[in-house]
């Protein structure tokens, strides 16, 4: 009885043994698979052309790294996928204000009437002319400016008739210098005397150049003294106003230095000076303002959106990489690594200070050499599509 269990021992042994010696020695071959380079969705087991855009299927190459992502020259070409070698130097920090162009109101002129009348002529009728000085602006009709003609008509005959009596010569004075009062040049005034004749209206010029940015009245209106006729802003210097956090007014001092950057015109971008911090908050944004004079250069307008680069501090021997090239979501921050020829690899990153083009890395890049610093939003979605699932979802959060 023992020597038969023995024997068919011995026989299962050597069937097992036989069996895996026959599955060690079997030879698994592997189908190749194929993927467009514009539309991964489609897989074929054989070469072709993509049903969707006819590009030439390529051969999808197995990863060691479940988590690396590998691209043909093609699809890499496509992608504009651009990398650089990692490097320290030195970063000038900076806070990024939100800030606007607006007029300056020390550089607005309003032309108003100095005398009651109407209005018979308007020589700028719409907003946004611009108008230079001395050019005409309005003609006024004016009893009262008719009657200072004549007396200053009456004055000049006077002198002309008693040229030994101070008193008429005085008189004459005071007449021309009611004239110069009402806006008379002294051209008009030299004609009314030469003329001899007073008129009933009279052409009121501009003070200053600027662009009209307020028409106040039509053709035969009457109008008050001091009525306002126009307004005229200058606008080759403007103010530039930004908003600052009251915890952050301690690090503005008037005099500092900032860089505008103007949306849409980064050519125009310049370094003014902060002239005026706000001593209050405004009460519906509950920050504080901050402003500085900046030309205009003949190109910027008010309304215009800016940014205001602040300074913070300079750090030393600092990694730091374009703002593309970190991706930002809820799960944290990552950036994809150049690993080999077309294989990359997303790795979890933390990051320090920023301004408007770069970003300070803190950790996460120990041992790496290349960086991808352009398309990297485009390979994580090539990761999810081939994936199906997200970059981050192997990172370990917890030890960053």
């Amino acid at each position: 009885m023992e020597r038969k269990r023995f024997i068919w021992s011995i026989l299962l042994l050597s069937l097992l043994f036989a069996t895996c010696k026959s599955e060690k020695g079997k030879v698994v071959t592997v189908t190749p698979k194929y993927t467009c380079p514009m539309h991964p969705q489609i897989i074929k087991e054989a070469p072709g052309l993509c049903p969707i855009c006819g590009m030439d299927l390529v051969k999808v190459h197995a990863s060691t790294n479940k988590n690396e992502l590998t691209l043909t020259e093609s699809q890499m070409q496509l992608a504009n996928i651009k990398t650089v070698a990692i490097a320290s130097s030195n970063f000038n920090t900076s806070k990024i204000l939100n800030g606007r162009l607006v007029t300056n109101p020390e550089l607005t002129e309003v032309i108003s009437s100095r005398y009651a009348g109407r209005i018979e002529k308007l020589y700028v009728k719409e907003t946004g002319r611009a108008v230079s000085k001395g050019q005409p602006l309005f003609q006024i009709y004016s009893e009262e400016l008719q009657t200072l003609q004549q007396d200053y008509l009456l004055q000049v005959k006077q002198v002309a008739a008693f040229p030994n009596e101070k008193i008429y010569s005085t008189l004459k004075n005071a007449a021309k210098n009611k004239l110069s009062l009402f806006g008379y040049s002294s051209s008009q005034i030299e004609n009314l005397a030469r003329g001899g004749t007073p008129s009933s209206s009279v052409t009121v010029r501009a003070t200053a150049s600027g662009i009209v940015n307020e028409v106040n009245v039509s053709e035969g209106q009457y109008v008050t003294e001091g009525s306002a006729i126009l307004r005229l802003e200058d606008l080759s210097q403007l103010w530039v106003e930004a908003d600052v956090y009251p915890d952050e007014v301690g690090s503005i001092k008037l005099g500092t230095a900032v860089q505008v950057v103007v949306d849409g015109f980064p050519e125009l971008k310049q370094t003014v000076k902060i002239n005026f911090i706000s001593p209050q908050l405004d009460p519906s944004t509950q920050l504080l303002k901050v402003r500085a004079l900046i030309p205009s250069q003949g190109k910027l307008q008010p309304g215009m959106q800016v940014a205001v680069l602040l300074p913070k501090a300079e750090i030393n021997d600092a990694v730091s990489l374009p703002l593309n090239a970190v991706i930002r979501d809820e799960m944290g921050a990552h950036v994809w690594v150049k690993t080999g020829k077309g294989k990359f690899v997303s790795k979890m990153v933390t990051t320090g200070d920023e301004d408007e083009r770069q970003i300070i890395i803190t950790s996460g890049l120990a041992d790496v050499k290349e960086v991808v610093i352009s398309g990297a939003y485009l390979l994580s979605s090539e990761y999810i599509l081939k994936k199906g699932t997200d970059p981050m979802a192997g990172h370990d959060m917890s030890k960053m």
